[in-house]
């Protein structure tokens, strides 16, 4: 049995979770997640407690589910808390710029990272971006995956190098350096 899908979770008075079929939808304050459940998986709500049970044994079923309690715990977590991830940008002239949200469409960022254009990077529906600094981007939203991938996405635009450690990085990430090359230097004798 597994032991991270052994463990119940608790539903905060906040959120409301309804159940249909394999479909598990979590409501809260800062919004509303879905999640499909796969085959062999299902969840019970009782007493504000929801757990994550497999209906059989096969390798498949054991696999997913640890997975799916998990999945659904950061759904909970994310409509009430919500999910960050922040990046830093390092490197002379290196800075990012954020437009307000438009009436239509997605909220776009934009990098200024070395290129001789700056990366105009439209922003899914469901996460946000602040800007406390020129160099410093945070990343937020209540879907845990996507916050991740759009951070991702951003750092691939300019990963940190090693010689100079110019780019764009995760907030903590250690960039192991590289020597450059050394010079030459000519004995006389």
């Amino acid at each position: 049995m597994s032991r991270v899908g052994r463990k119940p979770i608790p539903v905060p008075e906040t959120v409301t979770v309804r159940l249909q079929g394999q479909a598990v939808h979590v409501q809260g304050p800062k919004g509303a997640l879905v999640h499909h459940l796969p085959f062999g998986i299902q969840a019970r709500l009782a007493d504000r407690t929801l757990t994550v049970a497999r209906a059989d044994e096969t390798a498949r079923s054991r696999a997913l589910h640890g997975l799916s309690r998990t999945l659904v715990h950061n759904m909970i977590l994310g409509v009430t808390q919500g999910f960050t991830k922040e990046l830093e940008i390092q490197g002379v002239g290196y800075r990012a710029q954020a437009a307000p949200p438009p009436a239509s469409g997605p909220q776009v960022l934009t990098l200024q990272v070395g290129f001789s254009h700056p990366v105009t990077v439209p922003l899914p529906a469901g996460v946000s971006v602040e800007i406390p600094k020129p160099t410093q981007v945070i990343v937020t939203g209540m879907d845990k995956a996507l916050v991740g991938q759009v951070a991702a996405s951003l750092r691939a635009v300019r990963p940190a190098e090693p010689y100079k450690g110019m780019g764009i990085r995760y907030a903590g990430e250690v960039v192991r350096r590289k020597a450059g090359k050394a010079v030459a230097t000519k004995t006389q004798g």
